[in-house]
């Protein structure tokens, strides 16, 4: 199984791919897609969506595994990022990959078995997992490889997360 993990945004999309065979975890890749502050939003909106159809492309993911938004502060931010993931989750509708969504708290407790676990928590045991020499770097590529973590260890029970 391989399966594709989005941390998303706007300015920066997290993303991981992981492939999982035989009860091991091995990193195809991490990384961030990036689009400038200066770009009209619906460009961007359009270079987050081009970025994710060559991953997907690329990688051909049997899933795809997005972080449920989480905002308690500025809500124009919340729109702007909310609209980014609808394109992500549209990229992956397109292209007929199941699309499954994991809140902040089950993505720590599917990664390091504790739903208030720190976010250094987590990337260690990124680390850990992935047999990594360092934690993945920015946050954003760590945070979509524990996304990608979370969906393979709840896979008996993914029909709970499935968007469609």
């Amino acid at each position: 199984m391989i399966v594709l993990g989005i941390d998303p945004g706007i300015a920066i999309v997290g993303y991981g791919v992981i492939k999982y065979e035989n009860s091991k975890f091995k990193v195809l890749d991490f990384g961030v897609l990036t689009t400038p502050a200066g770009m009209s939003f619906p460009d961007r909106l359009k270079s987050v969506y081009d970025s994710l159809i060559v991953l997907i492309e690329r990688f051909k993911p049997d899933a795809v595994a997005i972080e449920e938004l989480f905002f308690n502060k500025n809500v124009k931010t919340a729109i702007t990022v909310g609209q980014a993931r609808g394109v992500l989750v549209l990229g992956a509708v397109n292209n007929g990959i199941d699309i499954y969504e994991y809140t902040p708290l089950q993505i720590k407790q599917g990664v390091v078995g504790y739903g208030r676990a720190t976010k250094k928590q987590v990337q260690n045991m990124v680390k850990i997992l992935l047999n990594l020499k360092e934690i993945p770097k920015p946050d954003d590529a760590a945070d979509a490889l524990a996304v990608a973590i979370s969906h393979i260890h709840s896979s008996n029970f993914k029909d709970m997360f499935k968007m469609r």
